[in-house]
């Protein structure tokens, strides 16, 4: 038996020696997490000779890295707890995890769905590092994918970090629990939360999960990143539509300040009502009835063997129920604990995290989300938005000029655009009045070279490939003014991730927000704008009782 120890104990010895030259020579090979070794691959090289002056040769990428135990069994729907660790041997982080549970968009959506494994065992986040040293401290880019909270994955092949990691950050795109795992509320889970009180639980609370989720990833990101080169003290989170929410959602939340240092928020914000966890005043479903009902769908109605019952059930069969229509709304939730109130409230009496904003929206996001079944002429148009304004039906249509039947689609695709994006930015950036971080607003109006680009013009999401750097992974052609915004924007994403202020060689001063309602135009040529769409949004702020400003 002393003779197994010794054998054993000088193989250990051995490992860790190995492991330690290796980690010794070159960033990338073989290092230390919390959780153990871990192992990545060259996923960029230059060709021989080729390297820009000054400029790494290689990028190695890390994908598939478990950030949190996977939320199965027991862990479906609890707070995600701490990753199992690595054994001995290192962990060959060579290839994305499996995607988080999601329903394939409809057949005939401009998106397409996500290829590849779907497992409720989704919560890894993928890196790209250029760094050659720990010591490096480069700065820290962590992308939320969209998808509507409900789709998506942090390994698409657009939000590839190879290209940002060459121009010098260390980028980070994250999978959280989606649908009715990352955002399931049920007062049997609130009751079981409120019993493990010091166990890591989550503060007699149920929902939120998927932004507990991300949560966990900035944490992992904060004791692990600077093994890659990157900056734990500098840390950009940034995402579209639903990320953009969910980054707009982290700032908001008091768990997660400390975890970051700048936001930028590509078309999305949570400027309204939020969903309650319990019973109120309004006339709203709680989050509580609300998961109680998709429980009773399932035939699970016995308060005493409910979570039982639920987390035994097939994650296909959870998926196919709430994913009828109507049967599950997906969204943050006012719970007490992650959101102590509204995201709108939080921004108004400047408890946001206190950081730097880079926000905006694009000219065109609804022709891509709105399908082909758009208002012909003004009656029809009439009768859409007579079923949520009422009254001021007609003011709304004056302020977009919709006069005419030939103005009927243009108005009806503005109205909603500005309603759902580019107001909800608007009030993102005045709401960072309330601290002393400054707000910068864009607006993306270039109409890529897509094959149906005069139907879709400059489309939801269509800034992300500029923004990575990544025209490359989209499947049509591009003109050279696309390879020129794309360097400029990637290198305004970039700059701001460093220094909290968005600027690039060659392009005009990014004034703030503040500053008389500035923004910058990103489209055939970057220029300066005030007011951007000001008097279509301010009537929007009248329907809606928001108060409007001069």
């Amino acid at each position: 038996m002393l003779q197994r120890i010794k054998i054993v104990l000088v193989f250990i010895t051995l490992i860790g020696a190995i492991v330690g030259s290796l980690a010794a020579r070159e960033l990338p090979t073989v290092f230390e997490l919390d959780q153990g070794y871990i192992n990545g691959f060259v996923a960029a090289q230059a060709e021989e000779g080729k390297a820009e002056a000054g400029k790494t040769e290689k990028v190695f990428g890390f994908l598939g890295v478990p950030y949190a135990a996977p939320p199965v069994g027991e862990l479906r729907w609890r707070a995600p707890q701490a990753a199992p660790r690595f054994p001995i041997v290192p962990y060959e982080a060579v290839a994305p995890g499996p995607h988080c549970m999601q329903p394939d968009y409809p057949a005939a959506s401009f998106y397409p769905s996500t290829k590849g494994e779907r497992n409720e065992d989704c919560l890894y986040l993928n890196i790209w590092s250029a760094a050659s040293s720990p010591r490096d401290r480069r700065p820290v880019m962590v992308w939320i994918h969209g998808g509507a909270l409900t789709r998506g994955t942090g390994a698409n092949a657009v939000y590839d970090g190879v290209a940002l990691a060459k121009k010098g950050a260390v980028v980070v795109t994250v999978n959280y629990r989606l649908g009715v795992f990352g955002y399931f509320a049920h007062e049997e889970l609130t009751n079981e939360s409120s019993k493990q009180l010091g166990e890591g639980g989550h503060r007699g609370a149920s929902g939120n999960y998927g932004v507990l989720d991300q949560i966990a990833a900035l944490e992992w990101v904060k004791s692990n990143i600077s093994a890659f080169g990157g900056d734990p003290d500098n840390v950009t989170i940034f995402g579209e539509s639903a990320g953009s929410w969910s980054v707009n959602a982290l700032q908001a939340t008091p768990l997660a300040k400390g975890l970051f240092h700048r936001v930028i928020g590509q078309s999305g914000g949570v400027f309204r009502a939020m969903q309650k966890l319990r019973e109120s005043d309004d006339d709203d479903k709680s989050a509580h009835q609300a998961g109680a009902d998709l429980a009773a769908d399932l035939g699970i109605t016995d308060s005493a063997t409910a979570l039982a019952d639920l987390r035994a059930l097939p994650a296909q069969t959870l998926l196919d129920a709430a994913s009828k229509p109507g049967a599950f709304s997906t969204s943050p939730i006012v719970d007490g604990w992650v959101f102590p109130a509204e995201i709108r409230e939080i921004f108004a009496n400047g408890h946001q995290a206190d950081v730097p904003v880079m926000i905006g929206s694009n000219a065109d996001e609804m022709t891509s989300l709105s399908g082909r079944l758009r208002p012909t002429n003004l009656t029809m148009l009439k009768t859409i938005l007579s079923q949520q304004l009422g009254d001021a039906t007609d003011k709304v249509l004056a302020a977009y000029g919709a006069s005419t039947d030939d103005h009927a689609q243009d108005a009806f695709l503005g109205i909603l655009r500005d309603e759902v994006f580019t107001r909800q930015m608007r009030l993102w950036a005045r709401a960072m009045e309330t601290v002393d971080s400054e707000a910068y607003l864009y607006y993306f109006t270039r109409v890529p070279m897509h094959p149906e680009r005069d139907n879709y013009g400059a489309y939801h999401a269509a800034e992300i490939a500029y923004a990575f750097d990544n025209l490359e992974a989209l499947p049509y052609e591009h003109e050279s003014t696309d390879f020129r915004l794309e360097q400029e924007m990637s290198d305004l994403w970039l700059q701001f991730a460093r220094t909290g202020r968005p600027s690039a060689p060659g392009l005009p001063e990014w004034p703030p927000y503040s500053e008389g309602q500035n923004y910058l135009e990103l489209g055939d040529t970057i220029r300066l704008g005030t007011g951007l769409c000001k008097s279509e949004c301010d009537v929007l702020d009248s329907v809606s009782g928001a108060t409007s400003r001069k």
